[in-house]
């Protein structure tokens, strides 16, 4: 898809040739989950759904892959869109889409999580697109703005790697946990009903999750790596996913040891990081909803734009993931009323475009301008 930067209307075709493109991609993507399902697929993740679930969804998603085509030929007036997906569909259909089955699958140590991304990937667009193009913030913001590619990339690169960040997370936390007799707190754990065991499980990973992210506003040397998740100045469905390895890896590792070490269930793990996966995109979405009371409880897109403002005064504020009441505790609270920052991203600091050059420009740069004056620097 070519870069535009006016946002999409109904009655034009884009919308329609789009979805084409995406679900036919998706769809490509879901065949080889199935021809190649012990490289491709995650352990963990087939439990959640059924062969016959995705072999419904395959079908699906090729058969939307060529009425969302018809309609973007019917309606645009470059049919570009819609050719491309009408390709991609009868690719997916040459390659035996139509007829897939799951199998059983052998266990190996390691695989990549590509029925985890596009799932999840699935899900947000049905969820968080139709939302933002209804009830945006900006609505002036299109959905392929100047860096969603980057963006894409990022969500496509952490998604692929949910199992090793798991994998890393898990053999630390044995071996530097596993001396201690947690077994009766493992047993009490698993008694509580599953409710309450994912609730503390929230609540727990929240609080490991807030000393992370503080740790990275504070060290000089981490703030490189995190200042990228900042650096976006289009707020979207998106832009949560733009994380740096190394921040992603730490944040991700400190909240999956408690998880690990405290004993919670398989059952709670995987819907903890369902609910996660989701609420993080939440909360940078391009969305004006209100959402009243449930505000002051949860953290909403309201509460973490202004964690991403570039007005200086309020930097520092609202590092909770999920509960507002930690920044409560520990004073970093921020929520005027119903007024939204200004802006946002970083005033002071310069990133190049593109996934691989800012994966690489903390190890060897400082991204913040060294010729400020010290009242002008960010604190964040």
């Amino acid at each position: 898809m070519e870069l535009q930067n006016k946002r999409m209307r109904v009655g034009e075709g884009r919308i329609s040739g789009a979805l084409s493109i995406f679900l036919g991609v998706l769809s490509l993507g879901g065949i080889l989950c199935f021809k190649f399902p012990e490289q491709l697929t995650t352990a963990e993740f087939r439990e959640v759904y059924t062969p016959e679930l995705v072999e419904n969804l395959m079908l699906g998603g090729i058969i939307a892959t060529f009425l969302f085509a018809l309609v973007s030929l019917l309606l645009a007036k470059n049919k570009r869109y819609a050719v491309v997906g009408v390709i991609l569909g009868a690719l997916a259909v040459l390659l035996g889409g139509m007829t897939v089955e799951g199998r059983a699958v052998e266990k190996m140590n390691w695989s990549l999580g590509l029925d985890w991304l596009i799932l999840d990937l699935l899900v947000m667009v049905l969820i968080f697109v139709p939302i933002e193009l209804v009830f945006p913030k900006n609505k002036l913001q299109s959905k392929f703005h100047p860096e969603w590619r980057t963006d894409l990339i990022y969500f496509g690169i952490s998604h692929l790697a949910i199992q090793l960040f798991g994998v890393l997370t898990k053999k630390p936390a044995v071996a530097f946990f596993g001396w201690m007799d947690l077994e009766n707190v493992h047993q009490w754990v698993n008694e509580l009903p599953f409710v309450v065991e994912l609730l503390i499980a929230l609540v727990v990973t929240d609080l490991f999750q807030y000393a992370a992210h503080r740790i990275f506003h504070s060290h000089y040397f981490l703030w490189r790596f995190h200042s990228i998740h900042h650096s976006t100045e289009n707020m979207d469905w998106l832009a949560g996913s733009r994380t740096h390895f190394i921040d992603i890896f730490f944040t991700r590792s400190m909240s999956y040891m408690p998880l690990y070490v405290l004993g919670f269930s398989t059952l709670t793990f995987n819907v903890y990081i369902v609910f996660i996966a989701i609420h993080a995109v939440f909360i940078h979405a391009n969305t004006r909803i209100n959402f009243g009371f449930l505000k002051y409880i949860i953290t909403t897109p309201q509460y973490h734009h202004w964690h991403h403002c570039q007005e200086p005064e309020h930097y520092g504020n609202n590092f909770a993931v999920v509960f507002p009441f930690i920044d409560k505790i520990f004073g970093t609270y921020y929520l005027p009323g119903n007024e939204w920052p200004k802006g946002t991203g970083l005033v002071d600091a310069s990133f190049p475009k593109g996934f691989m050059k800012q994966f690489v420009f903390p190890f060897i740069k400082n991204p913040f301008k060294n010729d400020l004056l010290p009242e002008e620097k960010s604190k964040r």
